[in-house]
């Protein structure tokens, strides 16, 4: 059965669904195991979800809102916050933000930006991190990450940068499959129109100059015109808004991509490792 306590330790937006759920199933007057007999659940699995103990899935949101959500869309409004919730606790800021901005410019040092990689890849790459994960948490930050999609079709449109560092096309996660179709992703990626991405080569162009020492970062132009950076790296990660901060860090990414090739070359030198795989 599930613990009561359980709803203390659980992240807030999961705390106010399951309280939700409660509410409304009282107010209709019905048990846990009548709700769960409605919605193809036992009772346990209602139980678990008003204490907190397991969150709701976007299929047992989407029948508590045809069985008690009393025709207001509330569990379905629910859904976006949960979400978040799936999100390791240092990414939480960032994502609503990446959801809503305008634009996002990243630059990668090590792997492939999480919005464009594959599903297997990013499995190999959240399965292989440390300290391990259940393969249920590995599942549901995967789902997330996947999630993040949405960006590239949304409207309005987002205009997207991506520009990663050479070395990130020949570091294999998984095996060599995973990584060729997470290169030919890359490609099918780089022809979008809202889409643009740039290799910064290893071998440093004409002058050996390399801006890009200093890590990964991605800026976000957000609804209102503002551009915020967010880094992130070991496990911490910060989001900046100071306008001094961003600024210094916009002219370094301008100098990375002025380094980098050009989209074309890029794509041509993506889609040759791809058939090399």
């Amino acid at each position: 059965m599930a613990r009561s306590e359980n709803k203390d330790k659980a992240a807030t937006a999961t705390q106010l669904a399951s309280e939700i759920a409660r509410l409304m199933r009282l107010h209709a007057g019905l048990t846990q195991e009548q709700v769960g007999a409605q919605i193809g659940y036992t009772g346990s699995a209602i139980s678990a979800l008003e204490t907190g103990a397991q969150p709701a899935t976007e299929n047992m949101l989407d029948a508590l809102e045809k069985a008690i959500g009393g025709g207001i869309g509330i569990f379905t409004a629910a859904k976006k916050y949960l979400m978040l919730d799936k999100y390791p606790a240092d990414f939480r800021d960032y994502a609503p933000l990446e959801r809503k901005a305008l634009s996002v410019s990243s630059y990668m040092t090590f792997v492939v930006d999480g919005l464009y990689q594959t599903e297997d890849y990013a499995r190999a790459i959240i399965g292989g991190s440390y300290p391990p994960l259940s393969e249920a948490r590995v599942e549901e930050l995967v789902g997330a990450r996947m999630a993040r999609k949405a960006l590239f079709d949304r409207e309005p449109t987002a205009l997207l940068e991506l520009i990663l560092e050479e070395s990130v096309l020949h570091r294999p996660f998984g095996s060599r499959d995973i990584m060729r179709d997470q290169l030919t992703l890359l490609a099918k990626y780089a022809k979008h129109r809202n889409v643009t991405i740039q290799v910064l080569p290893m071998d440093g162009g004409l002058t050996g100059d390399y801006a890009g020492d200093r890590g990964s970062m991605k800026l976000l132009e957000t609804p209102d015109h503002r551009t915020v950076v967010f880094v992130d790296g070991q496990g911490l990660s910060k989001l900046i808004s100071d306008p001094a901060e961003v600024t210094e860090r916009a002219h370094r990414y301008a100098k990375i991509r002025a380094q980098s090739l050009s989209p074309l070359e890029s794509l041509n030198l993506i889609e040759r490792l791809a058939g090399e795989q």
